[in-house]
């Protein structure tokens, strides 16, 4: 008994937020690829959500984030995602933030554990405004990319424009954890709660793409890439991805959830370089060493804090009057 509550409070949430992390590192990926062969990120947003929207709703039925994603499609327009993932390393020090100010999260500033949360949190924006501000000679560049989904280096100034607009991005998303997670515990209703989640942001996002992509030729899925893209986000990233996330949320909190997000760098980095044919610069290298170790600290930090609540959780147990002898 044990064993299996132990399995389903602390190995399938890490399960479902690594799952969660790489299925949209690939989504991100995917995207690129499609926006370079003309598919529109406002198009893509209203394709993606309806369809998660209505992919879940049947499990919703049966087992009983709009500004965000426009704002981080954006920034995959202007930069790559390389860069988006190691910005989105910000999240976990923003979800901090706000959950300090909700008061979801405590913080004892005389408590180490405490302490070195904030530190990883200072060390992990240290990080990302290295790679915003400092991009650095290649490391990597492909000989030979594909054709197919290649686009000439950004320059310096559309590459801070994306990295602002990702921290902005994150910035968002670190709100709806907040948000989502509050919700999910008055509410426990996953699949629910997120195919109605995607189902609004299609619905809003529907006439703004219309207002601003009025050509028709843009709203075709022209090419596999394109639908690729599309069947990714639907099918997976926002709508299974997102409800175990969602769970994940109800299970350990906001800010567990979002210490994870650092890990996706590396995946990002080699499918990036891979399937994009992405430079790696020297910034990004720096940059992404500082985030991690901030991620690391953090973590850390965080274990070291529920280990101690755990110890007062059992001592306090042990004083309860049910543990106390009738004879003294």
């Amino acid at each position: 008994m044990g064993r299996g509550r132990k399995f389903y409070r602390e190995v399938l949430p890490f399960a479902a937020v690594i799952i969660s992390q790489c299925s949209h590192v690939g989504l991100g990926t995917a995207f690129k690829a499609a926006a370079l062969q003309g598919m529109s990120y406002r198009v893509f947003i209203v394709y993606s959500n309806a369809l998660a929207g209505l992919v879940l709703l049947p499990f919703a039925l049966i087992f009983d984030r709009f500004l965000g994603q426009t704002l981080g499609y954006m920034g995959l327009d202007y930069s790559s995602p390389i860069l988006a993932s190691i910005i989105s390393s910000l999240t976990p020090a923003f979800t901090f933030a706000f959950a300090i100010i909700f008061r979801m999260e405590k913080v004892v500033l005389r408590s180490f554990s405490s302490q070195v949360k904030i530190a990883g949190s200072i060390v992990s924006i240290s990080g990302a405004i290295v790679v915003v501000l400092y991009k650095g000679p290649t490391i990597i560049k492909t000989s030979s990319p594909s054709k197919l989904f290649y686009q000439p280096g950004s320059s310096q100034s559309d590459w801070i424009i994306g990295g602002i607009l990702f921290a902005v991005a994150d910035l968002v998303i670190s709100i709806w954890y907040i948000a989502q997670a509050q919700t999910v515990k008055k509410y426990p209703a996953e699949q629910l709660i997120t195919s109605m989640y995607n189902l609004v942001v299609a619905t809003i996002a529907l006439p703004v793409a219309y207002i601003l992509e009025p050509n028709g030729s843009t709203w075709e899925i022209s090419t596999r890439m394109m639908m690729i893209a599309i069947l990714i986000a639907g099918l997976f990233t926002a709508s299974f991805g997102t409800a175990m996330l969602t769970w994940s949320l109800r299970m350990k909190g906001p800010v567990y959830v979002a210490l994870f997000t650092p890990l996706s760098i590396v995946t990002t980095v080699i499918m990036s370089v891979i399937f994009l044919g992405d430079s790696l610069y020297l910034g990004s290298v720096v940059g992404a060493i500082i985030v991690s170790f901030g991620f690391y600290v953090s973590l850390w930090g965080k274990a070291k804090e529920e280990t101690a609540d755990l110890g007062d959780s059992s001592s306090l147990e042990s004083q309860s009057p049910e543990n106390v002898p009738i004879l003294q």
